[in-house]
């Protein structure tokens, strides 16, 4: 799976949050605003950019942006590490989404982290395993990410639905201190707004045979890149910085397009972080 932002976005949603123009932004870089904004497009350049002067001008790390630049992937994963866990992507009007279902495996039942954009494959992998869908979480309700709700919820009309959003039922809203059990599964939430205001990321420990914790982190972070949060961008780092990056440099990172990544590997790739 590719990256959900090639370099140019990168570079184009740093500098919408910094507020730089194209034309100082393209000084900068050494290149005309033609080539420029050519990068920004395509993520492709035909003469190399000064990525010091750009990257400290943006608030970028130089070299994690080149790296970035040169085709860094994250390390490709096994989800079978973690026995009942399932991304499952569906397409919009040209992009995707991620959705995940994970189950305990003794009990069967399951808990949904966002929706997609089509239910059926959500129903197939239920139906399949003979899961219980017992709780329903919302990583953000930006529209791609709950495009299926209505559908999983006449469905499964007991399922518990959580999200951080101010408009929720007081009973559906998370709370700092939420403890949830899925069997021998533990779940727990971390409030990271910035791309959205009711952004949050659920943790999910205490996995068969010890693999790692997820992070099922909605549109806060990605691999090589985060979600676009403009006048809200400090917010929305420091927020990864604390409740993300906090958590054990193996822990699996889902995100809510593109690859899935680790704490550690963000850490050390991602150019949003200086």
């Amino acid at each position: 799976m590719n990256l959900e932002d090639h370099w140019g976005d990168i570079i184009g949603k740093a500098r919408a949050s910094a507020n730089v123009s194209a034309e100082d932004a393209a000084a900068t870089a050494g290149l005309s605003v033609d080539e420029f904004s050519a990068l920004e497009e395509t993520g492709r350049f035909a003469r190399r950019p000064n990525f010091q002067a750009l990257g400290g001008k943006l608030g970028l790390h130089a070299v994690k942006l080149d790296t970035v630049a040169n085709g860094w992937l994250p390390q490709k994963r096994d989800l079978r590490l973690w026995r009942e866990l399932r991304q499952i992507t569906t397409a919009g009007t040209g992009f995707k989404v991620n959705c995940y279902l994970i189950w305990d495996e003794v009990t069967l039942e399951a808990a949904l982290f966002d929706t997609g954009f089509e239910a059926q494959p959500i129903f197939d992998l239920i139906a399949g395993n003979k899961l219980q869908l017992k709780h329903l979480f919302i990583t953000h309700t930006h529209a791609d990410h709950v495009a299926a709700l209505d559908p999983i919820r006449q469905k499964f009309p007991k399922a518990k639905l959580h999200s951080s959003a101010k408009s929720a039922p007081v009973d559906q809203r998370n709370r700092a201190n939420d403890f949830i059990h899925l069997g021998s599964l533990r779940i727990t939430n971390r409030d990271t707004p910035g791309h959205a205001e009711d952004g949050v990321t659920y943790v999910i420990g205490n996995w068969p045979d010890d693999a790692p914790s997820v992070a099922v982190v909605g549109d806060a972070i990605f691999a090589g890149s985060m979600g676009g949060a403009r006048q809200l961008a400090d917010l929305a780092k420091q927020k990864i910085r604390d409740q993300i990056f906090s958590l054990p440099p193996e822990t699996l990172i889902c995100p809510g397009h593109g690859p899935v990544t680790t704490v550690g590997e963000e850490k050390a790739n991602n150019p949003f972080f200086v």
